[in-house]
């Protein structure tokens, strides 16, 4: 898949929104001795911050958030300027456990996103319940 995003990088970066330019793919981060590789690198000039994006082709465990974490947190304290905002993570999977996503991340979390992806385009019907599902728990949370 991600062979895929990067020879369509183009369509991806207008996918992404406005801003985006891309840094790197397969970045080696270098912590003590042992490597770690995040999957895409991106920096958006608008929001003046570093987005990294992990791929996952199965579903969401709370290992993947916490290697995604561990790169945030490398980007944050080793690569952003005092003046840049923080680094946001983006991890793309197959399916998610949305309450295992709530509790494994911070309560105030405001700089890492789940997401799951699909090969194809959903119904209007799809989004639609996809958009009240998420009305409702923005409600919830309000509450």
């Amino acid at each position: 898949m991600e062979g895929a995003l990067i020879s369509h990088i183009a369509d991806f970066l207008l996918e992404l929104g406005k801003g985006f330019s891309f840094v790197a793919r397969q970045k080696r981060l270098l912590i003590e001795d042992d490597e770690y590789f995040a999957d895409l690198v991106f920096y958006n000039r608008l929001l003046r911050s570093f987005v990294v994006v992990e791929l996952k082709t199965h579903k969401l465990t709370h290992q993947d958030l916490g290697q995604l974490q561990l790169y945030v947190n490398y980007y944050d304290r080793y690569e952003k300027q005092p003046d840049e905002n923080p680094t946001i993570g983006i991890l793309l999977c197959t399916d998610k456990n949305d309450t295992a996503v709530r509790l494994s991340l911070p309560e105030n979390n405001k700089t890492i996103l789940a997401s799951k992806y699909q090969l194809y385009l959903p119904t209007s019907d799809q989004l639609i319940e996809q958009i009240n599902k998420v009305k409702r728990l923005a409600d919830n949370q309000e509450k």
